[in-house]
């Protein structure tokens, strides 16, 4: 998986003639900003739960987030082998802290929560015994139990531990049954990049970036290329990114969170164009 910098202007417009949209593009979106929804919600609950309950840090066990139809929650939960809630923090779609509802009342875990709970240790599990996951320095895995169109997974992803990084790649995916049994697990991507975005010494602004899909990881942007891209997105100010595949290029729209993809052969004859106009301007 190779990153390349992109820099000046991106014509996303230019794109729509050459766009393809169907249900496996739409299906990925629609995971990938669910994922990103969950993740939000772990980022802000956490900030918040400790900034109003210091007393009850040692007693985390773990957190875990999920959506319903309406908002998106955050629960805390103790160490006991039988957990107990000892937070609840939801928000609505803006994710505003102002709007956010904290309940501490409950304390016995939902159906839905237990089962995500149950994934959830189960992969942890697989990570400390699987020599497939790494870790890498200045870096944390961070497992994000879903379920998805009636579907059990963990996606585990690579956070940075420093600020103005975005990580690409070291990411997994286990997927389970009802019965919550492992019935599969698999790295994503097949290595990790590294990036530092608004560097203060770069000739010029970054306004998106790209990287490669190896046969491996497939022709598409995955899920959770998405999720990292809007979660971080907005950070390093970009306004696109291309994931390029062997046979379609996938652009990410960060004003408009949205996806495009056209294939290699329109992306090189809408280039030749482009060199074309810039000759006639010269």
């Amino acid at each position: 998986m190779k990153l390349i910098f992109l820099t000046g202007i991106l014509l996303l417009p230019a794109f729509g003639s050459f766009a393809q949209n169907n249900e496996q593009e739409q299906a990925i979106v629609a995971e990938g900003k669910a994922l990103y929804k969950t993740e939000m919600a772990s980022w802000y609950g956490t900030d918040l739960f400790l900034e109003r309950f210091p007393a009850k840090r040692e007693k985390i066990g773990g957190y875990l987030s999920y959506s319903d139809a309406e908002r998106t929650h955050c629960i805390f939960f103790d160490r006991s082998e039988t957990p107990q809630v000892l937070a609840t923090i939801s928000f609505d779609s803006t994710f505003r802290i102002a709007s956010a509802l904290v309940d501490t009342t409950r304390t016995v875990l939902s159906e839905t929560e237990s089962s995500l709970y149950a994934i959830r240790q189960l992969a942890l599990a697989e990570l400390n015994s699987d020599t497939l996951f790494k870790t890498y320095k200045n870096t944390n895995l961070n497992l994000i139990p879903l379920i998805w169109n009636g579907e059990k997974k963990v996606y585990v992803l690579t956070g940075p531990q420093v600020n103005g990084v975005v990580i690409f790649g070291n990411d997994y995916l286990l997927t389970f049954d009802q019965n919550n049994k492992l019935t599969g697990k698999k790295n994503l991507h097949q290595n990790i990049i590294v990036l530092n975005y608004n560097d203060p010494n770069a000739d010029s602004k970054q306004v998106g970036a790209m990287h490669n899909h190896s046969h491996e990881t497939g022709d598409l942007i995955t899920v959770t290329d998405i999720c990292t891209l809007m979660l971080y997105g907005k950070y390093a100010d970009w306004e696109s990114h291309m994931v390029i595949g062997e046979k379609s290029v996938s652009i990410w729209d960060f004003e408009k969170n949205s996806l495009v993809v056209i294939s290699r052969e329109a992306l090189k004859k809408m280039e030749k164009d482009q060199k074309k106009r810039k000759k006639k301007k010269k």
